[in-house]
């Protein structure tokens, strides 16, 4: 997109290349919102494709009878392991190579890994192809970000950027409704089918609207060690977790699985340390706020990924609703996310972020409570089900934004870009550790409700200890 603005230092967004001075003088700068739109068409199928990952996990079980829950919660998994593993080293290398260059690679590698994903024969290939969709989507996710900061002057990149998130909140609020009824119709192939179309038009605008950007200072080359220790890490862990449903947790193998997760997690620790450029930057959580924040994303990532991968479980092998029912049954709570986020960021501009996480979290635990006390085998949505996701749905709005506004409050403006990358990669490992509690908790056959007594007081659990590891966050005008 010719004579596009410039951005500014504290963004860290080097000079586009490929328009003249004189073009730049002589014309005023073209609307940044067509690059705003084809920048944000890939994050929300990015976003899109986990929330109908969630809905279709029973009909992707259901297409591979061989396999068990375990196996297929690696569907999930391994595309989460991978995408928090590689999100921080791809932001860096589109400052290296260029964000629309790594933008544009990002989305095919997506589109064509969604289509292998569809053309899966067993569940070892489909897990492979996730693995590569997981690297095409770490690769646009942050070139998507840079190329919306690039695009906007400074004073209105705060807006554009809350924009660009609520474009994430409203594909996971439509996420479970829409691939719930498509997969139910069409397969299960078509939840990653879906991404087709949009992700095609997003490559052929692409190549023709965006600009070309780099930012060498920030630019690093791949921390293959690292992201190999991440990986081994928090991979081995959720193994452990989730081959304790089937071996039950006091197999050697289980802890053995765990405990090599760990060690590779402090090998990770130490390399992190001696690495110029590593995968994580671990000098960011020498700020107090930041490290208790991050804390605290560990935790909440893991209780979102239990309550909406519970939600399924429980609306179908429960109450046996179809699946459409149970996608259209649990998308109020997203949707509510969204208004709830806008006046929350309002009110954390004035006041902070405190009062949000902590209050935020109780009430998502208020929500959990609701949930054990009230479900039961009987359906009564409007009674029973409606109320629960009502708090759920603020509780998420209320916290999750003011997780990510927290975690940079503190930080210099040049390392905006990566604290908040790490911050969100922190909340993928959570999710994937949600999800493997999830299935050794739900994996079985036979579910009965002391199953989900079970999943809703772990999901109580950790809303408290996020609420907990809240308090000592200060960001509050006067702390900043």
């Amino acid at each position: 997109m010719n004579g596009a603005v410039k951005p500014s230092p504290a963004v860290g967004a080097a000079s586009v290349t490929g328009s003249s001075p004189a073009a730049s003088t002589a014309s005023p700068a073209p609307s940044p919102w067509p690059t705003f739109l084809l920048a944000s068409i890939a994050v929300f199928l990015v976003s899109l494709d986990s929330t109908v990952l969630f809905a279709a996990f029973g009909a992707v079980r259901a297409g591979f009878p061989a396999a068990s829950s375990a196996d297929v919660s690696w569907v999930l998994n391994a595309y989460t392991v991978v995408y928090a593993a590689l999100l921080v080293p791809a932001g860096r290398l589109a400052d290296l190579h260029g964000r629309k260059r790594v933008f544009i690679t990002g989305v095919l590698v997506f589109l064509l890994a969604s289509l292998l994903c569809g053309l899966a024969p067993q569940v070892g290939w489909l897990i492979a192809a996730r693995v590569l969709q997981a690297v095409g989507a770490a690769l646009l996710t942050p070139a998507s970000l840079a190329i919306v900061l690039s695009a906007f002057p400074a004073d209105k990149r705060a807006v554009a950027v809350s924009l660009w998130g609520a474009v994430s909140g409203l594909a996971a609020a439509l996420g479970p409704s829409i691939g719930s009824l498509v997969v139910d119709k069409l397969g299960w192939p078509w939840a990653f089918y879906l991404n087709l179309p949009l992700g095609l038009f997003s490559v052929w605008r692409g190549a023709q609207v965006l600009r070309e950007s780099r930012n060498p200072d920030n630019a690093a080359p791949l921390d293959v060690p690292g992201v190999l220790l991440l990986v081994i890490g928090v991979g081995a862990i959720a193994l452990g977790i989730v081959r304790s449903e089937a071996l039950g947790w006091r197999a050697g193998a289980v802890w053995g699985s765990v405990a090599a997760g760990v060690l590779a997690l402090l090998a990770f620790t130490r390399w992190a340390r001696h690495t110029p450029a590593p995968a994580i930057d671990l000098t960011l959580f020498k700020d107090r706020t930041y490290r208790f924040v991050n804390l605290a994303t560990l935790s909440f990532g893991m209780a979102f990924a239990m309550m909406f991968f519970g939600f399924f479980f429980f609306m179908t092998k429960v109450w046996h609703y179809t699946l459409p029912q149970a996608g259209v049954a649990v998308t109020p709570g997203p949707l509510l996310v969204i208004p709830v986020a806008v006046l929350s960021g309002r009110w954390a501009a004035k006041h902070g972020h405190r009062g949000l996480l902590v209050g935020g979290s109780l009430v998502y635990a208020l929500g959990g409570l609701w949930f054990w006390t009230m479900a039961g085998p009987t359906p009564d949505y409007l009674h029973t089900w409606l109320p629960g996701m009502f708090l759920t749905g603020t509780g998420v709005g209320m916290v999750l934004p003011a997780l990510s506004g927290a975690a940079v409050a503190h930080l210099p403006p040049q390392r905006f870009g990566i604290g908040s990358a790490v911050n969100q990669a922190v909340r993928q490992v959570g999710a994937v550790m949600g999800v493997a509690f999830t299935v050794a908790l739900l994996g079985h056959e036979g579910l009965a409700l002391a199953d989900f007594k079970w999943l809703y007081g772990s999901h109580i659990a950790l809303a408290l200890v996020t609420a907990l590891l809240c308090l000592p966050v200060r960001t509050g005008p006067r702390h900043r």
